[in-house]
């Protein structure tokens, strides 16, 4: 079943269905190791970016404060325009998360939004 906004909604009362399954990748599908906090250190990532004709990003991830963060830095400094769906990064703590939002809001120019506006 597929809502009217082409969302396929995932019920709990399945208990042989393992959502990590919707993030399977499919052959087209790009990997990159990445060995640090940030995306762009010492990875192939602005490259491939660049191939894909890419200009912006969407965010998200457990580390808020840190990976998140950082990439997101690596992003701006790259001319990249970036879009953070708060409601998808999480840090350590609230007040960490907040205050890694604000930082990518206000310096890196991040458009933060709930994850049902990104477009």
């Amino acid at each position: 079943m597929t809502t009217s906004a082409g969302v396929r909604p995932i019920f709990a009362s399945r208990s042989n269905f393992f959502p990590a399954t919707l993030l399977l990748p499919s052959r087209a599908d790009y990997f990159v190791l990445k060995p640090k906090h940030s995306g762009f250190y010492s990875t192939s990532v602005d490259v491939l970016l660049g191939y894909l004709g890419v200009d912006t990003l969407v965010l998200s991830g457990v580390a808020g404060d840190i990976c998140v963060l950082y990439t997101a830095n690596g992003a701006y400094m790259r001319d990249y325009r970036l879009i953070i769906p708060h409601d998808c990064i999480a840090s350590e703590s609230d007040a960490a998360n907040r205050a890694a939002l604000q930082h990518m809001r206000t310096l890196l120019k991040a458009r933060v939004v709930a994850s049902n506006r990104v477009r």
